[in-house]
């Protein structure tokens, strides 16, 4: 996914900037990670308060393999379904849920 195309998809929470993480690219708003692309696929940030409507969205939470206890290893990030890449209304309101859950994660203390 190229910059200017991420920044569409984010414009509804803002200017974006994009760095280079782990193989895909970190979005941020604010100095925050709201979303990622990692093997191509965009994923936003959620928690708690924000799953209910990704999964209602039909949306996957992003998950590995802990190669030390065979484990799946739960990420904060969801997969955004293709109609959302195509939908700027329904892309807006991930964005908005993405940019809620960064800043509830910046508020919880350490």
């Amino acid at each position: 996914m190229d910059e200017e195309f991420l920044k569409d998809l984010f414009a509804s929470v803002g200017s974006i900037s994009i760095k280079n993480m782990f193989g895909g690219q970190g979005i941020y708003v604010h100095g925050m990670i709201i979303a990622a692309v990692q093997s191509g696929n965009l994923m936003v940030k959620g928690d708690e308060e924000c799953a209910a409507v990704y999964e209602n969205a039909g949306m996957t939470r992003w998950a590995y393999e802990n190669p030390k206890t065979g484990k799946a290893t739960f990420m904060p990030y969801w997969k955004v379904n293709e109609s959302a890449l195509d939908d700027p209304d329904e892309m807006a309101a991930l964005a908005r849920h993405a940019f809620g859950a960064a800043l509830r994660a910046k508020r919880k203390p350490a």
